[in-house]
């Protein structure tokens, strides 16, 4: 909570100064206990980033998402344009998953899991720490006028945040198009797949420009999930705040002297050494309340409790805390909103998971032929299907034929010894014959199994048409 006559912060966010300008933000390196679980769990993170488009299940890439051919593979298990009803309900739970999320524990999905996050304060941010030193290092190199220690800095620096960009936009590459690809084009070399490559490095360019100069601005302008926390936070929603009941006491916030009596003074256990916001990755002052601009990184918990330590105060100035907890001592309580997510959450896993239960590995689409209801020769009745075998397992489908087996009749697939490989596709046309005499009404449902090498794999059924005199 902001000191009566000091919420002007409210008027502007902190990456803009006065005039208008981009005010660049220049944070401390954060130390402490959350950074570091912040760090470790950004390295796994990253890892399996990196290592999930180049593993093989079943011979499909673990995680691809192949627009351009419209081809998914989630976990090993091949998705097509057919299964969008799945991704639908996966899509819808992960929204829900993230309201209630947010609900209980506000932004912490922005500081601990947020891709954006990751690559820029656990890499981009971690590699000019190395190179240009600490926040006030790096402003001071910023100010000063290029000389040689200026240009060997800031090259280095600008190199390595290239190669980085170039290395995700590959990666990245690798999940959409697919590994093998990436690498057999890199392998043909630049001039095999102009293209190809002009795509690669104009994406790098864009993460290049993000994490080397855009950076917050990502956060706080681009991404709406920091205008959504407005009206999914409540009261009793889990944040990283600022305790200002305890901070603030009865005359404000002071600095510490020594043999100081801040009791009597009326002074709160915030000493203003504004570790909070020199560390502040988008430059706010915490104290001054849930802000927007917040990701809820951490980095002014550590900083507070650092400081806390320092003078001799209690820790958990700065913590995850909800806002009754801070004004009426009220622990977080799961409450009629809670339950209502949890209940359109639940049923949304269980739709999901019945559907990939009962999801079949192999789909056929039959379907009639446009402009071709029906012929009629010698007491025999024709239709004609074209047909689609998608083959969603893990092994080949050998020697696929098509039997009726509702009707006396005969099926002629005009593609003779059809094979459909994993995650490929088979296409053709049905011919199929019935005896008029076979036949109660003039369209009929009939049905036509699916066989693999001699084995029923699906059943399939379609509308049959004859004469309108069928059936009456």
């Amino acid at each position: 909570m902001a000191e009566q006559g000091q919420d002007n912060f409210r008027d502007s966010i902190g990456t803009l100064k006065e005039g208008g300008g981009r005010n660049f933000i220049y944070p401390k390196k954060p130390k402490g206990k959350l950074y570091n679980y912040r760090t470790w769990l950004s390295w796994v993170l990253l890892t399996l980033f990196f290592i999930f488009p180049f593993i093989k299940v079943n011979n499909q890439q673990f995680i691809m998402f192949n627009v351009l051919e419209r081809q998914f593979n989630i976990f090993g298990i091949p998705f097509f344009t057919q299964d969008f009803h799945i991704f639908a309900i996966g899509i819808g739970l992960s929204v829900v998953f993230l309201i209630l999320f947010t609900v209980i524990f506000g932004r912490i999905f922005c500081g601990w899991l947020c891709p954006q996050t990751i690559f820029l304060e656990m890499v981009f941010r971690k590699v000019e720490y190395l190179i240009e030193g600490d926040g006030h290092k790096q402003k001071r190199l910023a100010k000063q006028p290029w000389n040689k220690e200026k240009i060997l800095k800031k090259g280095l620096k600008y190199i390595v945040f290239a190669i980085l960009s170039l290395v995700i936009s590959s990666v990245m590459f690798a999940y959409v198009v697919g590994s093998d690809k990436i690498l057999g084009y890199i392998s043909d070399g630049l001039s095999a797949h102009l293209r190809f490559f002009i795509t690669l490095f104009a994406f790098s360019a864009v993460f290049y420009f993000v994490f080397a100069s855009f950076r917050e601005q990502a956060c706080i302008i681009v991404c709406p999930y920091g205008r959504l926390q407005g009206v999914l936070l409540d009261n009793n929603s889990i944040n990283v705040a600022y305790d200002f009941v305890r901070g603030e006491g009865e005359n404000g916030r002071a600095k510490q002297r020594k043999n100081q009596d801040r009791d009597q003074e009326g002074y709160g256990d915030c000493v203003d050494c504004n570790m909070c916001v020199a560390v502040c990755p988008t430059g706010i002052d915490i104290r001054n309340g849930t802000q927007l601009e917040c990701i809820n990184c951490t980095a002014c918990i550590d900083a507070c409790n650092e400081t806390m330590d320092q003078v001799g105060f209690e820790r958990g100035l700065i913590g995850y805390k909800t806002e009754n907890d801070i004004e009426k001592g009220e622990p977080f309580k799961f409450g009629v909103r809670h339950i209502f997510y949890v209940g359109v959450l639940t049923i949304l896993i269980s739709i999901l998971a019945g559907l990939l239960v009962f999801r079949g590995e192999v789909e056929t689409v039959i379907l009639k032929s446009p402009g071709n209801p029906y012929t009629e020769s010698k007491g025999l009745i024709i239709n004609t299907y074209n047909f689609t075998v998608i083959n969603k397992s893990s092994e080949d489908l050998d020697d696929v034929t098509f039997k009726l087996l509702s009707h006396d009749g005969s099926i002629q697939n005009t593609i003779s010894d059809l094979d459909v490989a994993v995650t490929e596709q088979g296409k053709g046309l049905l011919i199929v014959t019935i005896d008029k005499t076979k036949l109660t009404t003039f369209v009929e449902p009939i049905k036509i199994g699916v066989y693999s090498s001699e084995k029923l794999i699906e059943e399939v059924t379609v509308k049959f048409s004859g004469p309108t005199s069928l059936g009456r």
